[in-house]
């Protein structure tokens, strides 16, 4: 049987409706592919219904359910010399296959490409509407790429894949090593996927952001002392961060307590840094004052959930204990 030119991955689990918008999507592409399923113990049918689509659906039995297990099991049965993964929660845009392929396929040093990806539904909640603006990125070689890529076979196979005890940041732990080998991680300006974050909670918004502090903090320690010392300045910047705003909370605490009008000055702290970080994110929603000022508020407080994340990760090692998967989608692996 002649071998498909490309393979395409989904995982998933429990994403119901997602994950037959995601299979829709990926059937109106024309390309000569194979589509493989990796599932994470779902109970909802969703294998049921990738096998209806026509993909040859892999399950993940025991152990930590981890997207970069997911993956590796995706491509190590994919046939193809070019890989795209793709979350179940996604949406393909169908002409963004041939636009990556191409780009992939003009330097045998560019191992990966990835493009656009924005939130479906940012008018469902701040949560969607502020996030969307993480996915927002200049076009040209990056250091990492997300879990929505374009990826030559033969690079994965070089490096071994992701790391599959990383619970987050596998694809950038994975981008590191490729670029340790020499090869580029490209992002190209053209639209990749559409993405259903579907936060509609504070609680979802906190898990994600501990989520991430877990990540730089792992990569942090794995990477220190190396020359390219992976997440160290990031995790560093975070720690400092997250502690002066717990302080600052605490303060403004007191001064409220006190009833006292020296807490004003404290208290406006917030606003002029939160401003600070809206003007440097400008270029990511040009004329939209008040989507800034609250992305300007998220880059702030984030960073104590962040913090958390960091000391879950150092609690972590120093008790020898696999860390557990954070999740923050209901139904979501990742």
């Amino acid at each position: 049987m002649k071998p498909p030119k490309l393979s395409i991955v989904i995982i998933g689990r429990n994403e119901g409706d997602r994950l037959t918008s995601c299979l829709q999507s990926v059937a109106a592409i024309s390309a000569e592919s194979e589509l493989i399923y990796v599932d994470s113990a779902s109970t909802d049918g969703s294998l049921q219904l990738a096998a209806n689509f026509g993909a040859e659906a892999i399950v993940l039995h025991g152990g930590t359910q981890t997207a970069a297990r997911a993956r590796n099991a995706g491509w190590h049965r994919a046939r193809a010399p070019l890989i795209l993964f793709l979350d179940g929660d996604t949406i393909l845009n169908q002409d963004f296959p041939a636009a990556a392929i191409k780009v992939l396929q003009s330097e045998p040093a560019i191992a990966a490409v990835w493009g656009h990806r924005r939130e479906l539904h940012p008018e469902r909640s701040v949560y969607n509407r502020v996030l969307d603006l993480d996915w927002i990125y200049a076009a040209g070689d990056t250091d990492y790429c997300g879990g929505d890529v374009l990826m030559r076979r033969s690079a994965l196979a070089e490096v071994e894949g992701y790391d599959p005890g990383l619970i987050a940041g596998e694809e950038p732990e994975l981008c590191r090593r490729l670029r340790a080998r020499g090869y580029r991680i490209v992002h190209i300006d053209f639209p990749m996927t559409g993405h259903d974050l579907n936060m509609t909670r504070f609680s979802q918004y906190w898990r994600r952001a501990v989520r991430a502090g877990h990540a730089y903090a792992e990569m942090a320690f794995r990477y220190r002392g190396t020359t390219d010392p992976m997440w160290s300045q990031e995790s560093r910047r975070n720690l400092r961060t997250g502690v002066f705003w717990i302080t600052w909370l605490l303060i403004a605490l007191l001064f409220a307590a006190l009833r006292t009008w020296w807490g004003v000055p404290w208290l406006a702290l917030l606003p002029v840094l939160s401003a600070r970080s809206a003007w440097k994110a400008r270029a990511k929603a040009q004329g939209q004052t008040m989507l800034l000022l609250l992305y300007g508020l998220h880059s702030q407080l984030q960073q104590i959930p962040i913090l958390v994340g960091q000391l879950r990760c150092f609690q972590s090692r120093r008790s020898r204990e696999r860390p557990k998967q954070i999740e923050y989608k209901q139904g979501a692996s990742a």
